[in-house]
């Protein structure tokens, strides 16, 4: 699998797991927001209330976050690259259409990758920020933390759909 990018531990984020599963349940887990819903948002702290994917490139990528405390979080952004079970690329730097975004949060950008490993599936998220600041400011914020615990709940969702 080529890389498109050099990662710049700095201002980069990397999630790398085996997921014991097919790559074509791990997509469908990616990009259908039935399953979305269930595994992006760490349950202990909230849940997705709202997801709208066009798996596309331009594409909308829209999931609203609601947390605990009964606060909503809109997160939009646009598709650059889809490649069906291989790569799925997309930013909150762009709206759908690839038009410019308006926002007071960290901008990023989120590159997954799968490739079949014997009988699963090696899935490496990558979050590019635009620097060291952004990259820090979002780590001690818990997004990281979350990050985590979202791929743990990812992996579940993949193992129940076997």
């Amino acid at each position: 699998m080529s890389q498109h990018f050099a990662i710049n531990p700095k201002t980069d984020f990397v999630l790398d797991r085996f997921i014991d599963a097919p790559k074509e349940l791990v997509w469908e887990a990616l990009t259908k927001p039935e399953h979305l819903k269930e595994w992006y948002m760490p349950k202990a702290w909230g849940r997705v209330s709202r997801c709208e994917m066009d798996v596309r490139p331009g594409g909308i990528f829209s999931i609203d976050i609601a947390t605990e405390q009964g606060q909503d979080f809109p997160n939009l952004g646009c598709f650059l690259e889809v490649v069906p079970m291989e790569r799925l690329v997309y930013t909150a730097m762009l709206f759908p259409g690839y038009r410019p975004a308006v926002f007071d949060d960290i901008p990023w950008t989120a590159i997954v990758t799968m490739e079949s490993e014997g009988t699963g599936t090696r899935y490496v998220f990558t979050a590019l920020h635009r620097s060291e600041a952004d990259f820090k400011e979002n780590t001690e914020s818990g997004w990281a933390e979350g990050t985590q615990i979202a791929a743990d709940q990812l992996v579940a969702l993949v193992q129940s759909m076997k």
